[in-house]
């Protein structure tokens, strides 16, 4: 246990509202079916970065903000990256040594386990199977994933993040 205050909280929440916009977003038509998960690869991101600090509350109260943006079933997104983040708790310090292209297919098996849940959910509430589409955002998430660490490693170190 150290006695040093924590900082950058502010970096991290404003990292999710971020997050939360490129959601929202408007996209042309086509785009739509490959909107990244920005929020799960934010929230992978900071349970590597600082899982003392973020975990399964955050994953959830995360997923509850997403159910509510999207106007999705409450606590289907809550009940998927609340395991996400337990399984980038789990792992973390496994996944830090990675080199980047490993980092990036555990990130797409991360993203595609994140699918399945919603999946999930979507057919224990008799929703229609959705399009193969529906698997595109884990592939382009996978595919961004190198320039997120960049990005988000960078503000963790200029901001000190701890």
């Amino acid at each position: 246990m150290t006695l040093t205050p924590r900082r950058g909280g502010i970096v991290i929440l404003l990292s999710f509202l971020v997050a939360f916009l490129l959601m929202v977003l408007p996209l042309p038509e086509w785009a739509r079916s490959f909107r990244p998960q920005w929020y799960t690869l934010v929230l992978i991101y900071w349970c590597m970065a600082s899982p003392q600090r973020i975990g399964v509350g955050v994953g959830w109260l995360t997923g509850i903000m997403v159910d509510v943006l999207t106007g999705t079933l409450l606590g289907q997104h809550a009940l998927s990256l609340s395991v996400i983040a337990f399984i980038t708790q789990k792992v973390h310090q496994r996944l830090r040594l990675f080199p980047i292209w490993q980092q990036s297919l555990s990130i797409l098996s991360l993203l595609l386990v994140e699918k399945l849940l919603e999946l999930w959910v979507m057919g224990t509430v008799a929703q229609p199977v959705p399009p193969l589409l529906f698997w595109a955002p884990p592939v382009v998430g996978m595919l961004l994933w190198p320039w997120i660490l960049v990005i988000l490693r960078d503000l963790r170190r200029k901001f000190q993040v701890s």
